[in-house]
């Protein structure tokens, strides 16, 4: 079965509301700290080392732009940010940063309206529901150019979603594990080139 029941809609819904509180909170404003430059600096390099020149990205889990805020705008030809939390682009959308847009949008639905070079799964895979991860990232594939790049970061292990990479269109070009500063959190970061 790869469509969500109302049990799995309902625990969505309730998610989104924790998240909007918690980013209205500042919960998240971690994410703009020292502990996660490691981070975002390896996926900054990773568009800079494997994508085209000014290419045009799409970040799914955006959350308040700090990706965005990292790249430098004169390498980049647009960007594009989506996330669950409308509390978060609100957040995104007070910076006014240029070239980029912003939208409200559920992964488990979401297909972008156009194509991207880079797409960046930004903390967020492991959170649509396994039922339908697969058909997921078919959709977003589908807006992914030939011979662009698909960019996962997931904490720890990501248990549960690096299965979904090893497909026929995906070749894998990079996969590294990137600790924080001070030791005590890692993510792992897949790079895949669309074939």
């Amino acid at each position: 079965m790869n469509t969500l029941n109302f049990i799995d809609r309902f625990h969505i819904w309730r998610k989104k509301i924790k998240w909007n509180r918690q980013y209205r909170n500042g919960k998240w404003d971690y994410l703009k700290t020292e502990k996660e430059a490691p981070r975002y600096a390896k996926i900054s390099e990773i568009i800079k080392t494997y994508s085209q020149e000014k290419p045009h990205v799409l970040d799914l889990g955006s959350g308040e732009g700090v990706l965005r805020m990292v790249l430098d705008p004169l390498d980049l030809g647009y960007f594009y940010g989506v996330d669950f939390s409308k509390v978060s682009i609100e957040k995104a959308l007070q910076n006014k940063f240029k070239n980029a847009d912003f939208q409200v949008a559920d992964l488990h639905y979401y297909t972008p309206a156009q194509d991207f070079d880079t797409i960046v799964f930004n903390e967020a895979f492991y959170y649509i529901n396994t039922t339908v991860k697969a058909k997921v990232v078919n959709r977003i594939l589908s807006k992914l150019k030939k011979d662009g790049i698909l960019i996962t970061s997931i904490f720890g292990e990501g248990t549960g979603c690096w299965e979904y990479f090893d497909i026929p269109e995906l070749e894998q070009i990079e996969f590294s594990k990137v600790d924080s500063k001070n030791g005590n959190t890692s993510w792992k970061i897949g790079v895949y080139r669309k074939t």
